[in-house]
């Protein structure tokens, strides 16, 4: 590799967005939730569908939430949790290319967030249920960081200890006795 193409490599990945170790301020949480609204009409747009996008900032991140106008469910072909996770990450990236600035973006299409979290304390239960059975410790499927932190939240709140355990695509938590 020329000493040019090595100069261009490292061009790039400086400009890459990082994650900061400041928290954001509420303008820059306003402006990623009002980038993320204008990328997500616009695909409502394309894919003809109707939804309400209502723009939210708590614990350091923007939320937005899109549900149906119409009161019917007219959102469900995008309230699948793969579906709203790659529209998530589609979303990050919308704005992390306006900003610069990792975002931390979450997105709830039709109250998917809702009913995931409800699915993860199911799940947080009956690996305590084992637990407390005698088992040493219970492992969860794989997920993202975001339901991870969800889950640490749900054992914390039942008196037991979680970790995540793996790399990439298959981190995990881990719950044992506190």
């Amino acid at each position: 590799m020329s000493e040019t193409e090595t100069a261009e490599v490292v061009e790039i990945e400086a400009s890459e967005p990082t994650e900061a170790t400041d928290a954001p301020t509420p303008s820059q949480l306003e402006e990623e939730g009002d980038i993320a609204a204008d990328y997500i009409e616009e695909l409502l747009d394309i894919v003809d569908l109707d939804g309400d996008i209502d723009i939210d900032a708590r614990g350091g991140r923007a939320y937005l939430s899109v549900n149906s106008s119409e009161g019917s469910s007219n959102l469900r072909l995008l309230a699948k949790p793969e579906t709203v996770n790659a529209l998530q990450e589609l979303t990050r990236i919308a704005v992390q290319t306006k900003t610069g600035a990792f975002s931390r973006l979450i997105l709830d299409v039709g109250g998917s967030r809702e009913a995931r979290a409800a699915e993860l304390s199911v799940l947080v239960d009956k690996a305590v249920e084992r637990i407390e059975a005698g088992a040493e410790s219970a492992a969860l499927p794989a997920m993202s960081s975001y339901e991870r932190k969800l889950v640490h939240d749900i054992v914390s709140e039942r008196g037991f200890v979680s970790e995540s355990e793996g790399e990439g695509r298959d981190r995990h938590t881990v719950i044992t006795r506190a």
